[in-house]
């Protein structure tokens, strides 16, 4: 029962900080490491010890397959050149940045034990990444690098981590076993991923539930991630893969209420899985201090920050040069892609915060390497591992916007040219179809003449909004004026329908099905106003 018990005040201490931070404008994470901390400190409280099989089963597949469903084929596939490059080059090299750091400043630490340390810190973190740029309104395509690499980089991260980790447990390495076996894994794992997609794809062409629909949702990352694992290849990139596949065949998917349902349960499921994620971090650190012996707080406070300075430092030491050498030298790629200006580069390689998958690698350290013989420096690397989520996390996350208003940069509009653009060839098409003969054929010629003057006037005010100039009050009132009798109308009938519950004479499943459907409506007229 404590554990139930804690369990539910995170909960609820999730679902108000959230909100906190939202009206403070601030990166959601940011605030519940934060308040994580704070409670860590208060006396009489529990120990909470974080269970990495708990972290990579029950939290990172649902969290990593909502990320992939939520990203842009098109989009990730366009900026799969410089995701590549951060996902796989620039983990590698701050694996072995920090890997040399450790052997030559921190005492004590071999190579493999220093390797083990750089693969645990070189993957920035998904949800850090989405969330410290949500609301930023920076250029897509600097938002798709960023959630695009962080998809992919978990799974670098992870399989240095396996081979450093076999290093110290062995004693052996060999690079060239690992390079292939690097290999098999990232191919296999996608191989994997796509496999699961494709029989989710089928599944949900078979389902005509929607709670049935949205389930398969949730059963579908886990399949994936222990598809994988059990024959041990990277569970993170068969996640991936399957959310990229699914998400093109969305539309396929679902009807348009299991649509409704899956998208709404999932957006509430994904902000408490990542809110325990990071209170969960905060609350671990008094744990981790309690079992460092090895070493005073303050010099192992010494060690996090160098360690955590030599982890910024790679990442704008690969990212200026990976992105303006590879243009130096390859002409196709200047013909192909436009060049980058200096400050969005810089927002990517400050961008490079250190979360959950971190945290969790390092918890997994075994406690021996045989019986007797301790894992060495354990609960240092624990330390250092909390020191830089924290130094990435909230400080480069905290300094992000001003950071963007100091290098000048804007909102390039092209979201709401894509949408305002996306909007008219639909209305376009719309209007053409009804002059058609197919659409005469579903109602006479002035209930067809009402709906083509209602899309001409919608076409009108979305070119306006194009041009970037405000329709003249005189042309707003008509619309305006039917709008507001529509929502009027919308208001009178719940109403009706709040009086009709509290007689009691109608049954409730039938009330929430007109809710649902004025919800709908309400929701497209707010459409409309846009």
């Amino acid at each position: 029962m404590p554990h139930l018990e804690l369990i539910l005040a995170l909960l609820a201490a999730v679902t108000v900080l959230a909100e906190v931070a939202d009206r403070l404008k601030l990166p959601y994470p940011i605030l519940l490491v934060l308040a994580g901390m704070g409670l860590g400190m208060v006396p009489g409280l529990p120990r909470v010890a974080l269970a990495p099989d708990l972290v990579f089963l029950l939290f990172l597949p649902p969290l990593l397959y909502a990320a992939a469903w939520s990203t842009s084929w098109p989009d990730f596939k366009a900026a799969r050149r410089p995701i590549g490059l951060l996902a796989l080059g620039c983990v590698l090299f701050t694996t072995c940045l920090v890997a040399v750091a450790a052997h030559w400043l921190l005492p004590g630490f071999s190579w493999p034990v220093a390797f083990v340390l750089g693969a645990i810190l070189s993957p920035p973190d998904a949800v850090a990444a989405a969330s410290a740029t949500k609301g930023l309104e920076l250029p897509r395509q600097v938002v798709t690098i960023l959630e695009g690499e962080s998809l992919v980089n978990d799974a670098t991260g992870l399989i240095a981590y396996r081979y450093a980790l076999a290093a110290v447990l062995t004693g052996q390495f060999v690079f060239w076993q690992a390079s292939l076996q690097l290999v098999w894994v990232a191919v296999a794992g996608t191989g994997i991923g796509l496999a699961i997609g494709w029989a989710a794809f089928w599944l949900h062409r078979f389902s005509r539930n929607a709670v049935v629909a949205t389930s398969l949702t949730f059963l579908t990352p886990y399949l994936a991630y222990l598809a994988a694992e059990a024959v041990h290849v990277s569970g993170v990139l068969a996640v991936v893969a399957a959310g990229l596949f699914l998400t093109r065949r969305a539309a396929q998917l679902f009807a348009h209420q299991a649509r409704l349902q899956t998208y709404a349960v999932w957006n509430t499921v994904v902000l408490l899985l990542n809110g325990l994620v990071f209170i969960l971090i905060g609350l671990a650190l008094p744990t981790i201090l309690d079992d460092m012996q090895e070493v005073s707080a303050w010099r192992a406070l010494g060690y996090g920050l160098l360690i955590s300075l030599i982890v910024i430092i790679g990442r704008l030491l690969w990212v200026y040069p990976g992105t303006y050498l590879p243009r130096w030298l390859s002409r196709s790629i200047r013909e192909r892609e436009p060049r980058p200006s200096l400050p969005l580069v810089t927002v990517v390689a400050w961008t490079g915060m250190r979360g959950v998958v971190s945290l969790a690698a390092a918890l997994a350290l075994p406690m021996t390497l045989s019986p007797g013989t301790p894992f060495p420096h354990r609960n240092l690397i624990l330390f250092i591992t909390f020191v830089v989520i924290f130094c990435t996390l909230v400080g480069q996350g905290l300094s992000l916007v001003p950071l963007i208003r100091w290098l000048g940069i804007r909102p390039d509009g092209s979201v709401e040219r894509e949408e305002i653009n996306l909007r008219l060839h639909l209305a376009n098409q719309t209007v053409a179809y009804l002059n058609s003969p197919a659409g005469a054929d579903h109602a006479p010629p002035d209930v067809l003449a009402r709906m083509q003057s209602r899309y001409e006037i919608r076409m009108e005010r979305l070119h306006n909004r194009l041009a970037g100039v405000r329709a003249s009050r005189l042309d707003e009132k008509p619309i305006t004026q039917f709008q507001q009798l529509q929502e009027a109308i919308i208001r009178f009938e719940r109403s009706v329908l709040e009086q009709l519950r509290k007689e009691e004479q109608t049954s409730e499943e039938m009330l929430r099905k007109i809710e649902n459907e004025l919800d709908l409506e309400e929701s497209r007229l707010a459409l409309d106003k846009a």
